[in-house]
């Protein structure tokens, strides 16, 4: 059999109306960036530069949920200007343990307070008789697969949306019986959910593991990406990269994202820095570089309007 040119591929896709379940609100487009408590002084300094470079932000539930008071006040300044998305830490949709449904109810809350335009969560599990602090790992198994999707169909249920999960670095792979890639998009199907394309993770797991990181991407089912994230890594060893959201982005990371743009269509992209904050300016060229990706992959496109 002939293999299709990538070129091909991309432009079949191109022609295809996404399914109306995961395509993410309208006001999600362009370029993002991931608001951190401290980063909020910094960027209220550089208001003006800030608006100009960033059109939507994202928040961790866990990181505001039953604040008040300061803190509340300032996540308002913040949420009445920018359309928000919230990315959750804690869900432990992979877990052995029930979920916790009193967090999913404020979560729920938060989500409708806010108006926040979708919510993601990690692939991964992060509990067991207490938490564990660290995004663990899941068997890629047939059995994993089951109890994943069933998790996610639970969540989705109770918040009434579809929600979107993001395949999460890792740095081994206990019990495997199937590949990363195939585990990934076997609860994508399963639960019928969206999917939050991180394009270090990525880069870092096909280091770590040798693969080919954008073989993998173009694997993905494009039709449920709801957005995608880009951040730095530590380069720990020639072939052991750490994903830590604390330094810029590197070259082959930016050159995956244009590779995502050709496969799928420019999609929206939000910047992750976790620590390590550098100057706004410096923040912002990151957020700026995604911008000219997209346009370039808009003009590659013959000028298909940004996702």
């Amino acid at each position: 059999m002939v293999k299709a040119s990538a070129a091909k591929v991309s432009a079949v896709r191109a022609s295809v109306v996404q399914p109306e379940p995961w395509r993410i609100d309208p006001a999600i487009h362009g370029a993002g960036l991931g608001l951190r408590r401290g980063l909020m002084a910094p960027l209220s300094e550089h208001a003006d530069a800030v608006a100009s470079a960033v059109n939507f932000m994202e928040v961790a539930p866990e990181n505001w949920v039953g604040l008040g008071g300061r803190w509340k006040r300032r996540f308002a300044e913040f949420s009445d200007q920018y359309p928000l998305v919230s990315h959750g830490l804690s869900l432990s949709l992979g877990g052995p343990e029930p979920l916790d449904m009193g967090f999913l109810h404020d979560v729920r809350h938060f989500l409708r307070d806010n108006d926040v335009r979708c919510y993601t969560e990690h692939l991964s599990y992060c509990s067991d008789h207490g938490h564990l602090y660290d995004l663990m790992p899941i068997p890629f198994t047939e059995e994993a697969v089951h109890h994943a999707a069933a998790r996610i169909r639970q969540v989705q249920d109770f918040l009434g949306q579809r929600i979107g999960i993001e395949h999460v670095s890792y740095y081994a792979a206990p019990g495997q019986q199937m590949s990363e890639l195939d585990f990934v998009c076997a609860v994508l199907e399963e639960a019928d959910c969206g999917l939050l394309l991180d394009v270090n993770n990525a880069y870092v797991n096909s280091i770590n593991h040798g693969y080919d990181a954008a073989q993998y991407i173009s694997g993905l089912p494009g039709e449920r990406i709801m957005y995608v994230h880009v951040a730095g890594h530590f380069d720990e060893a020639a072939d052991l990269k750490v994903d830590t959201h604390g330094s810029a982005v590197t070259d082959p990371v930016w050159a995956l994202l244009s590779h995502a743009y050709a496969e799928f269509g420019v999609l929206p992209t939000l910047l992750e820095r976790d620590f390590n904050f550098p100057s706004v300016p410096e923040l912002l060229s990151e957020v700026r570089q995604i911008r000219a990706l997209q346009s370039a992959g808009e003009s590659a496109a013959g000028g298909a309007a940004v996702r």
